[in-house]
């Protein structure tokens, strides 16, 4: 995760969308394409184009029926889900909305430290290649 922006419920998402694409095109200059929901139609796009970045929308397909894997849109899924499983992350407990972007902030470190700190599993361990003596050099 690169970046979080909470905002209170009065702000539409696409306002807090500009804000977030252009502190991600000024902080991070190597990105070049954003993913976004299908509710960042529009403006958004002609917005992120001229901050240099190329917004994709993933929308649903049009003869989607129930639920389906769209492209992109699991990884979203997936982060909020690492997210949630910190307590203070699950319910609304922070009042200010920078409190609760710093615990999302803080819910990442920890899971990325906890996969840096990992031991090595055994099929990441060197082999260690060990010879016996044979016949032929015991007689030797």
């Amino acid at each position: 995760m690169l970046m979080v922006l909470v905002t209170g419920a009065a702000v539409q998402d696409r306002d807090g969308g500009r804000l977030l694409l252009w502190v991600l095109a000024t902080c991070f200059r190597r990105v070049r394409m954003v993913w976004v929901d299908g509710a960042y139609r529009g403006a958004l796009l002609t917005y992120g184009a001229g901050l240099g970045l190329l917004v994709e929308v993933v929308a649903k397909l049009a003869d989607q029926v129930g639920f389906k894997v769209l492209p992109r849109r699991w990884v979203v899924e997936r982060t909020f889900s690492w997210i949630s499983r910190c307590r203070r992350t699950v319910r609304d407990y922070e009042r200010r909305p920078e409190h609760h972007a710093a615990m999302a902030q803080r819910a990442m470190v920890i899971i990325m430290t906890r996969r840096l700190a990992r031991k090595p599993t055994s099929t990441n361990k060197p082999v260690i290649a060990t010879t016996t003596p044979t016949a032929a050099t015991k007689a030797a």
